[in-house]
């Protein structure tokens, strides 16, 4: 991953800039879309087909809130770091500690996604299996 090549010392700030910008607005494009299917769609679907399970779709839905609060949080480093990294800002020190930031914020969001997609597989498979989807 890009900020794991930057924190090793692998790739500098301005590099980083421009590989992260790419991929981080192509995951969120994605994720977005994901998650509006699944909280206009597939949500709906499963809580009319488990209503007892209802309190676990609501709780994936408010992960998908606490998610887009990431997905702020990151894009708003990764401006801070594409400012800094085209010599907006001015300083290599100030690229670097948006780099860091972003970094930060980017790993943030990845650890946060990963248990929500965890928690969405624990409870949406078996459902999909029970119903032989």
């Amino acid at each position: 991953m890009a900020g794991d090549d930057y924190s090793g010392g692998r790739l500098p700030a301005r590099d980083l800039a421009v590989l992260a910008g790419a991929r981080l607005r192509g995951l969120v494009a994605q994720l977005r879309g994901h998650h509006e299917i699944e909280d206009h769609h597939y949500f709906p679907t499963f809580r009319d087909a488990a209503p007892r399970l209802a309190p676990a779709f609501d709780l994936l839905a408010a992960d998908h809130m606490a998610l887009e609060k990431d997905v702020g949080a990151a894009l708003a480093a990764l401006g801070e770091l594409v400012a800094a990294a085209d010599g907006h800002d001015g300083a290599p020190p100030a690229a670097e500690h948006a780099a860091r930031r972003y970094v930060a914020a980017g790993d943030r969001l990845c650890r946060r996604l990963a248990s929500h997609l965890s928690d969405e597989e624990d409870l949406i498979i078996p459902l999909l299996i029970q119903r032989g989807a």
